[in-house]
Protein backbone atom coordinates (compact mmCIF):
# COMPACT_ATOMS: atom_id res chain seq x y z
CA UNK A 1 0.00 0.00 0.00
CA UNK A 2 2.07 3.45 -1.40
CA UNK A 3 1.30 5.84 1.40
CA UNK A 4 2.58 7.29 4.65
CA UNK A 5 0.10 7.74 7.53
CA UNK A 6 1.33 11.10 8.63
CA UNK A 7 0.02 11.00 12.35
CA UNK A 8 2.90 8.14 12.68
CA UNK A 9 2.33 5.30 14.80
CA UNK A 10 3.50 6.45 18.37
CA UNK A 11 1.39 5.10 21.23
CA UNK A 12 -0.09 8.55 22.18
CA UNK A 13 -1.58 8.29 18.21
CA UNK A 14 -3.19 4.92 18.89
CA UNK A 15 -4.88 5.95 21.90
CA UNK A 16 -6.20 9.06 19.87
CA UNK A 17 -7.49 6.67 17.47
CA UNK A 18 -9.55 4.95 19.97
CA UNK A 19 -10.72 8.00 21.65
CA UNK A 20 -12.03 8.79 18.34
CA UNK A 21 -13.90 5.50 17.40
CA UNK A 22 -15.71 5.51 21.21
CA UNK A 23 -16.46 9.37 20.61
CA UNK A 24 -17.44 8.90 17.07
CA UNK A 25 -18.96 5.52 17.48
CA UNK A 26 -22.98 6.11 17.16
CA UNK A 27 -22.79 8.83 15.00
CA UNK A 28 -20.87 7.34 12.27
CA UNK A 29 -22.10 3.25 12.93
CA UNK A 30 -25.61 3.57 14.38
CA UNK A 31 -26.92 2.42 10.95
CA UNK A 32 -24.22 -0.26 10.42
CA UNK A 33 -25.28 -3.87 11.01
CA UNK A 34 -24.16 -6.83 9.48
CA UNK A 35 -26.63 -10.01 9.31
CA UNK A 36 -26.00 -13.10 11.29
CA UNK A 37 -23.49 -15.21 9.17
CA UNK A 38 -22.65 -13.11 6.59
CA UNK A 39 -18.74 -11.91 5.99
CA UNK A 40 -17.17 -8.64 6.54
CA UNK A 41 -13.51 -7.25 5.26
CA UNK A 42 -12.36 -4.42 7.20
CA UNK A 43 -9.90 -3.04 4.60
CA UNK A 44 -6.61 -0.76 6.76
CA UNK A 45 -7.83 -1.96 10.53
CA UNK A 46 -4.89 -0.60 11.92
CA UNK A 47 -4.50 -1.05 15.92
CA UNK A 48 -8.59 -2.00 16.03
CA UNK A 49 -10.56 1.27 16.31
CA UNK A 50 -13.27 0.57 14.41
CA UNK A 51 -13.32 -3.27 14.80
CA UNK A 52 -14.25 -3.35 17.89
CA UNK A 53 -17.51 -1.18 17.26
CA UNK A 54 -17.86 -3.13 14.37
CA UNK A 55 -17.75 -6.60 15.36
CA UNK A 56 -19.83 -5.46 18.76
CA UNK A 57 -22.80 -4.29 16.91
CA UNK A 58 -23.11 -6.71 14.62
CA UNK A 59 -21.81 -10.20 16.88
CA UNK A 60 -22.81 -12.86 14.75
CA UNK A 61 -21.13 -11.79 11.46
CA UNK A 62 -17.69 -12.98 10.75
CA UNK A 63 -14.94 -10.00 10.02
CA UNK A 64 -11.62 -10.52 8.60
CA UNK A 65 -9.82 -7.40 9.40
CA UNK A 66 -6.29 -6.61 7.29
CA UNK A 67 -3.75 -4.26 7.79
CA UNK A 68 -0.23 -3.71 6.34
CA UNK A 69 1.68 -3.38 9.96
CA UNK A 70 1.95 -6.21 11.56
CA UNK A 71 2.70 -4.34 14.88
CA UNK A 72 -0.88 -2.74 14.72
CA UNK A 73 -2.21 -5.86 13.96
CA UNK A 74 -1.18 -7.16 17.38
CA UNK A 75 -2.55 -4.48 18.85
CA UNK A 76 -5.85 -4.89 17.56
CA UNK A 77 -5.89 -8.79 18.31
CA UNK A 78 -5.36 -8.16 21.86
CA UNK A 79 -7.68 -5.69 22.29
CA UNK A 80 -10.59 -7.82 20.27
CA UNK A 81 -9.82 -10.55 22.43
CA UNK A 82 -9.55 -8.19 25.79
CA UNK A 83 -13.09 -7.16 24.78
CA UNK A 84 -14.30 -10.68 24.48
CA UNK A 85 -14.83 -10.58 20.54
CA UNK A 86 -14.98 -13.65 19.23
CA UNK A 87 -16.25 -12.83 15.62
CA UNK A 88 -12.97 -11.13 13.95
CA UNK A 89 -9.98 -12.45 12.77
CA UNK A 90 -7.08 -10.47 11.84
CA UNK A 91 -4.80 -10.77 8.47
CA UNK A 92 -1.42 -9.12 7.33
CA UNK A 93 -2.08 -7.69 3.72
CA UNK A 94 -1.24 -4.75 1.17
CA UNK A 95 -3.95 -3.76 0.33
CA UNK A 96 -2.22 -3.43 -3.46
CA UNK A 97 -1.96 -7.23 -3.20
CA UNK A 98 -4.71 -8.75 -1.03
CA UNK A 99 -5.07 -12.49 -0.67
CA UNK A 100 -8.62 -13.05 -1.84
CA UNK A 101 -10.53 -14.27 -4.27
CA UNK A 102 -13.18 -11.75 -6.07
CA UNK A 103 -16.58 -12.25 -5.02
CA UNK A 104 -14.96 -13.25 -1.49
CA UNK A 105 -17.46 -11.36 0.92
CA UNK A 106 -20.65 -10.30 1.63
CA UNK A 107 -19.30 -6.31 2.54
CA UNK A 108 -16.16 -4.36 2.94
CA UNK A 109 -15.87 -1.62 5.24
CA UNK A 110 -13.00 0.82 4.85
CA UNK A 111 -12.79 3.90 7.60
CA UNK A 112 -10.28 6.65 7.19
CA UNK A 113 -8.05 4.61 5.13
CA UNK A 114 -8.66 6.04 1.60
CA UNK A 115 -7.34 9.90 3.01
CA UNK A 116 -4.07 8.49 3.26
CA UNK A 117 -3.84 6.64 -0.60
CA UNK A 118 -2.34 8.14 -3.53
CA UNK A 119 -4.73 6.03 -5.80
CA UNK A 120 -8.29 5.78 -3.77
CA UNK A 121 -10.57 4.60 -6.72
CA UNK A 122 -7.73 2.50 -7.71
CA UNK A 123 -8.64 0.69 -4.38
CA UNK A 124 -11.84 1.07 -4.50
CA UNK A 125 -12.42 -1.03 -7.50
CA UNK A 126 -10.19 -3.63 -6.06
CA UNK A 127 -12.35 -3.46 -2.77
CA UNK A 128 -15.13 -3.97 -5.17
CA UNK A 129 -14.28 -6.78 -7.10
CA UNK A 130 -14.00 -8.71 -3.57
CA UNK A 131 -18.12 -8.37 -2.59
CA UNK A 132 -20.52 -10.98 -3.82
CA UNK A 133 -23.69 -9.92 -5.91
CA UNK A 134 -25.57 -7.52 -3.76
CA UNK A 135 -22.82 -7.35 -1.28
CA UNK A 136 -21.93 -3.69 0.19
CA UNK A 137 -19.12 -1.50 0.35
CA UNK A 138 -18.99 1.02 3.35
CA UNK A 139 -16.74 3.86 3.30
CA UNK A 140 -16.16 6.54 5.84
CA UNK A 141 -13.70 9.80 5.90
CA UNK A 142 -13.54 13.36 7.36
CA UNK A 143 -13.01 16.43 5.59
CA UNK A 144 -10.77 18.95 6.87
CA UNK A 145 -11.86 21.35 4.79
CA UNK A 146 -15.41 21.08 6.75
CA UNK A 147 -14.02 22.96 10.02
CA UNK A 148 -15.60 25.40 11.36
CA UNK A 149 -15.03 26.91 15.31
CA UNK A 150 -15.15 30.17 17.47
CA UNK A 151 -13.40 32.29 18.42
CA UNK A 152 -12.08 32.33 14.98
CA UNK A 153 -8.29 32.50 14.56
CA UNK A 154 -6.10 32.19 11.36
CA UNK A 155 -3.17 30.42 13.72
CA UNK A 156 -5.80 27.78 14.42
CA UNK A 157 -6.31 27.82 10.66
CA UNK A 158 -2.55 27.48 9.83
CA UNK A 159 -1.59 24.88 12.06
CA UNK A 160 -5.01 22.58 10.10
CA UNK A 161 -3.80 23.71 7.17
CA UNK A 162 0.02 22.55 7.78
CA UNK A 163 -1.55 19.32 8.26
CA UNK A 164 -3.20 19.16 5.24
CA UNK A 165 0.00 19.86 3.28
CA UNK A 166 1.66 17.27 5.15
CA UNK A 167 -0.85 14.76 4.52
CA UNK A 168 -0.61 15.85 0.50
CA UNK A 169 2.90 15.20 0.74
CA UNK A 170 2.67 11.77 1.92
CA UNK A 171 0.36 11.18 -1.31
CA UNK A 172 -3.17 11.48 0.64
CA UNK A 173 -6.05 14.22 0.62
CA UNK A 174 -7.15 15.52 4.26
CA UNK A 175 -10.22 16.81 1.67
CA UNK A 176 -11.29 13.65 0.65
CA UNK A 177 -14.63 13.30 2.61
CA UNK A 178 -16.56 16.12 -0.45
CA UNK A 179 -15.22 13.47 -3.00
CA UNK A 180 -16.22 9.77 -2.05
CA UNK A 181 -20.04 9.64 -4.54
CA UNK A 182 -17.41 10.56 -7.68
CA UNK A 183 -14.55 8.21 -6.11
CA UNK A 184 -16.96 5.57 -5.83
CA UNK A 185 -18.44 6.14 -8.94
CA UNK A 186 -15.24 6.47 -11.05
CA UNK A 187 -14.57 3.19 -9.48
CA UNK A 188 -17.70 1.48 -11.01
CA UNK A 189 -19.89 1.29 -7.71
CA UNK A 190 -23.40 1.38 -7.99
CA UNK A 191 -26.26 2.77 -5.74
CA UNK A 192 -23.89 5.27 -3.91
CA UNK A 193 -25.18 6.88 -1.23
CA UNK A 194 -23.76 9.58 0.89
CA UNK A 195 -24.50 10.76 3.60
CA UNK A 196 -22.65 13.64 5.76
CA UNK A 197 -21.80 13.15 9.99
CA UNK A 198 -21.97 16.62 11.43
CA UNK A 199 -20.34 16.84 14.36
CA UNK A 200 -21.06 19.78 16.61
CA UNK A 201 -19.17 20.62 20.10
CA UNK A 202 -20.37 23.58 22.68
CA UNK A 203 -20.22 24.00 26.52
CA UNK A 204 -23.71 21.87 26.67
CA UNK A 205 -22.26 18.90 25.19
CA UNK A 206 -19.36 18.54 27.32
CA UNK A 207 -18.65 14.82 26.19
CA UNK A 208 -17.79 16.00 22.37
CA UNK A 209 -15.86 19.14 23.67
CA UNK A 210 -13.12 16.68 25.65
CA UNK A 211 -13.65 14.15 23.22
CA UNK A 212 -13.56 15.29 19.76
CA UNK A 213 -12.60 18.87 20.15
CA UNK A 214 -9.72 18.04 22.33
CA UNK A 215 -8.46 14.56 22.19
CA UNK A 216 -9.35 13.85 18.41
CA UNK A 217 -9.23 16.51 16.47
CA UNK A 218 -6.68 19.31 18.26
CA UNK A 219 -4.79 16.05 19.34
CA UNK A 220 -4.61 15.08 15.94
CA UNK A 221 -3.02 18.21 15.05
CA UNK A 222 -0.62 18.56 18.09
CA UNK A 223 0.69 15.23 16.50
CA UNK A 224 2.15 16.20 13.61
CA UNK A 225 3.78 19.46 15.16
CA UNK A 226 7.18 18.10 14.64
CA UNK A 227 7.03 17.20 10.86
CA UNK A 228 5.58 20.72 10.19
CA UNK A 229 8.22 22.17 11.62
CA UNK A 230 10.90 20.27 9.82
CA UNK A 231 9.12 20.50 6.76
CA UNK A 232 9.23 24.22 6.93
CA UNK A 233 5.94 24.49 6.79
CA UNK A 234 6.08 26.40 10.35
CA UNK A 235 7.89 27.85 12.97
CA UNK A 236 7.90 26.52 15.83
CA UNK A 237 5.61 29.75 17.52
CA UNK A 238 3.46 29.97 14.92
CA UNK A 239 2.60 26.39 15.29
CA UNK A 240 2.34 26.33 19.01
CA UNK A 241 -0.16 29.36 18.56
CA UNK A 242 -2.28 27.58 16.40
CA UNK A 243 -2.43 24.63 18.75
CA UNK A 244 -3.34 26.51 21.64
CA UNK A 245 -6.05 28.52 19.29
CA UNK A 246 -7.58 25.37 19.08
CA UNK A 247 -7.63 24.67 22.31
CA UNK A 248 -9.23 27.88 23.05
CA UNK A 249 -12.25 26.49 21.35
CA UNK A 250 -13.20 23.92 23.91
CA UNK A 251 -13.35 26.47 26.21
CA UNK A 252 -16.80 27.45 27.93
CA UNK A 253 -17.35 30.02 25.25
CA UNK A 254 -16.10 28.19 22.49
CA UNK A 255 -17.55 26.00 19.25
CA UNK A 256 -16.19 23.59 17.23
CA UNK A 257 -17.92 22.01 14.17
CA UNK A 258 -16.88 18.77 11.44
CA UNK A 259 -18.12 16.82 9.15
CA UNK A 260 -17.97 13.29 8.21
CA UNK A 261 -19.02 12.06 4.87
CA UNK A 262 -19.89 7.99 5.48
CA UNK A 263 -20.84 6.06 1.33
CA UNK A 264 -22.54 2.99 1.15
CA UNK A 265 -22.37 1.48 -2.33
CA UNK A 266 -22.84 -1.66 -4.06
CA UNK A 267 -20.63 -3.98 -6.46
CA UNK A 268 -21.76 -3.84 -10.22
Amino acid sequence: MTHAYVHGYADREHERLHDQARTLSDLLHHDTHYPEGCTVLEAGCGTGAQTLELAARSPSARFTCVDISAASLAMASRRAAEAGLHNVEFQQADLRTLPFAAGSFDHVFVCFVLEHLADPSGTLRSLLRLLKPGGTLTAIEGDHGSVMFHPEHPAARHAIDCQVRLQARAGGNALIGRTLHPLLQAAGAQRVQVSPRFVYADASRPGWVDGFTRKTFTAMIEGVRDEAIAAGLSSPADFDAGVQALHRTAEADGVFCYTFFKAVAQAS
